[in-house]
C-alpha cells in the first residue's frame, strides 16, 4: 500500500474542466491535498474543455468550486496554488485536436518544473473516453503518462470489452485507472485490514460460521435533473455492476499473497469468477412512485423531467447469488440499492449462524436476533458488532447489545474524501484501489442477464421498495432493514 510521500513531478490534465465533476469533487480533493503536502513540489493543474476561457478565470472558477465543496478552507497558500493552474479549451473528437494540448504541456514543464510527468483525468461523458485514449496518442503523450476513467466502464459486456481495446491500442494496462471512488473510502480499505490482520475475524470468515450476508446501498434522493442519464442506466448500470461488485469482491476475495496491487486484483478476479448466474427469480425490480420523505411530498419516478411516462426503468433492485467456493458454498448473498428509500445509507452486514443448541429456547423466550457484523461504508463510517447479553435483573431475558467503532470517535478526525486518497495513489502509480480490465469484464458478465428490463414493482418513495424485495430475503434468513 502507497505511503504518505511526496509524489514525483507532474502536471495533471483534467479532460471535463469546466463540469460538475470537477467541481464538486476534483477540485477540493486536489487542494486539500496540496494543504497536506501531498502534492508534488513541482506540479501544474491543467483545464481542457470545450469552454471557451482564460486562465484567470479558471483559476476563479476553481477557487468558487473550492469554496463550496472543500472541507479545507481557502489559506494564504492560495496564491501558490493558483498560479499552478492553466487552461486550454479543446475539442475530443477532431483528429490532432491536442496538438495545442502538447505545446502548453511543454510550456508548464520548463515554467514549473513538471519534467514531463503526465496524468490525465477523464471527469467527461463516457463517449469521449475512447476519442480522448486516441487524441492523447496523436499528440504523442502517452509514453509514461496515466490516465484515469471514471465510471460507467461501458454500458454492456461488449462495449466494456470494446472500450477496454481503444484504451490498449495507447496505453498498457498499468496506465488505467478505473476509478470507483466507493474504493477510496476509509471503512472499505478497512475491510481488508478486519479480516486479515484480526486472528478473532478470519477463521470464522465462512459458510460455517456466516449464514448471510446483506449488501445495502440506499438513498433517499430521487434522480434530480439526471433524467435522461438514468433512464438508459437504471440501478443496475448505475451501482451493482461497479459499486456492489467491488464491494463484494473485497468482501468476500481470498486473503491475497501480499498487499500488493496485482496481487489484491487477482484475487478478486478469482471471487467475480466464482459467482453463479443468478436465478431470475431471485430478482425484484422496483420502481418508485410518489410518497412522502422526512415529511416532503416528493414525486414518483415517471413524473421525473425527462423520463419517460411509461418508463419501466429500474429504481430499485434486490437480488440473491451465490459464490459457489470452498469458503461461501450454498451462503446466500443478498444486494439490494434503490432511490427514494427512507434514509441514505451504505452498509453491509454479515449474519452468524444461531448457535447450535439455545439453552434458553424452553424458557419460552422470544429468540434475539442472530449476532452479526455491520459495516457502515456511509455515513458515519464505522464497524459494529451486535451479540446477545442479559439484561440486569432478576429475570433471565437477553437481549442484543452492539460494540461499535467509529472513525470520528475512535480517532478523532474524519476520514478524508475519497478522491483524495485515489488521486493521491493514481500520481504514485499504486492500482490497489482501482479495477483492472478483467475486472470489469467479469463484472458485467455477472450483471448483464440483468439488463433485459421487466415490468417493475412499484413502492412508495419513503418505503423499503417493494414488498416481494422482503419476501426473497426472509426464507430462513434475517432480514436487515
Amino acid at each position: 500500500m502507497p505511503t504518505l510521500a511526496k509524489p514525483a513531478p507532474q502536471a495533471i490534465v483534467i479532460f471535463g474542466a469546466s463540469g460538475d465533476l470537477t467541481a464538486r469533487k476534483l477540485a477540493p480533493a486536489l487542494y486539500n491535498l496540496f494543504e497536506q503536502d501531498l502534492l508534488p513540489d513541482d506540479f501544474a493543474i491543467v483545464g481542457y474543455s470545450r469552454s471557451p476561457m482564460s486562465d484567470e478565470e479558471f483559476q476563479a472558477s476553481i477557487k468558487k468550486a473550492i469554496e463550496a465543496n472543500s472541507r479545507c478552507k481557502i489559506t494564504p497558500r492560495w496564491s501558490e496554488f493558483a498560479r499552478r493552474l492553466r487552461y486550454v479549451p479543446g475539442d475530443y473528437f477532431l483528429q490532432d485536436c491536442m496538438h495545442h494540448l502538447s505545446v502548453e504541456l511543454k510550456k508548464v514543464d520548463e515554467e514549473l518544473g513538471t519534467a514531463g510527468g503526465r496524468l490525465f483525468y477523464c471527469a467527461t461523458p463516457p463517449e469521449t473516453f475512447p476519442e480522448i485514449g486516441k487524441r492523447i496518442g496523436e499528440a504523442g503523450l502517452a509514453e509514461g503518462s496515466r490516465i484515469v476513467v471514471e465510471k460507467p466502464f461501458g454500458s454492456d459486456g461488449a462495449s466494456a470489452i470494446e472500450l477496454n481495446r481503444v484504451l490498449h491500442e495507447v496505453f498498457d494496462e498499468k496506465q488505467i485507472f478505473r476509478i470507483d471512488h466507493y474504493l477510496g473510502k476509509e471503512t472499505v480499505q478497512n475491510i481488508m485490514v478486519f479480516r486479515f490482520s484480526n486472528g478473532m475475524f478470519e477463521p470464522i470468515w465462512d459458510r460455517r460460521y456466516i449464514s448471510s450476508v446483506q449488501i445495502d446501498v440506499a438513498e433517499d434522493l430521487g434522480i434530480g435533473s439526471r433524467g435522461a442519464f438514468y433512464e438508459g442506466a437504471g440501478a443496475v448500470r448505475d451501482i451493482v455492476q461497479n459499486h456492489m461488485m467491488q464491494l463484494l469482491a473485497i468482501l468476500a476475495m481470498e486473503p491475497p499473497a501480499s498487499f500488493d496491487a496485482e496481487s489484491i486484483r487477482d484475487e478478486k478476479v478469482k471471487l467475480l469468477k466464482a459467482i453463479s448466474p443468478i436465478d431470475p427469480g431471485d430478482v425484484v425490480r422496483g420502481q418508485y412512485q410518489k410518497g412522502e420523505i422526512e415529511g416532503e411530498q416528493v414525486l414518483g419516478y415517471r413524473q421525473e423531467p425527462k423520463v419517460d411516462p411509461d418508463s419501466i426503468t429500474e429504481t430499485f433492485i434486490a437480488l440473491k447469488l451465490y459464490i459457489e467456493n470452498w469458503r461461501w458454498a450454498r451462503v446466500p448473498i443478498f444486494l439490494r440499492t434503490g432511490k427514494r428509500l427512507p434514509e441514505r445509507t451504505t452498509t453491509i452486514t454479515v449474519v452468524f449462524h444461531d448457535a447450535p443448541h439455545l439453552l434458553f429456547d424452553q424458557s419460552g423466550m422470544q429468540r434475539p436476533e442472530p449476532n452479526h457484523i455491520t459495516i457502515r461504508v456511509q455515513p458515519n463510517e464505522g464497524i459494529a458488532l451486535t451479540f446477545d447479553a442479559k439484561v440486569p435483573g432478576p429475570e433471565m431475558t437477553v437481549a442484543p447489545v452492539e460494540m461499535e467503532f467509529s472513525y470520528d470517535e475512535s480517532f478523532m478526525t474524519e476520514p478524508g474524501e475519497a478522491y483524495e486518497r485515489l488521486i493521491h495513489d493514481v500520481m504514485h502509480g499504486d492500482a490497489t484501489l482501482f479495477t483492472r480490465a478483467d475486472e470489469i469484464e467479469h463484472s458485467w458478465t455477472i450483471v448483464e442477464p440483468l439488463l433485459h428490463r421487466t415490468p417493475p414493482d412499484f413502492y412508495p418513495a419513503g418505503s423499503w421498495g417493494p414488498e416481494k424485495a422482503e419476501e426473497l430475503v426472509s426464507p430462513g434468513c434475517w432480514y436487515v432493514r
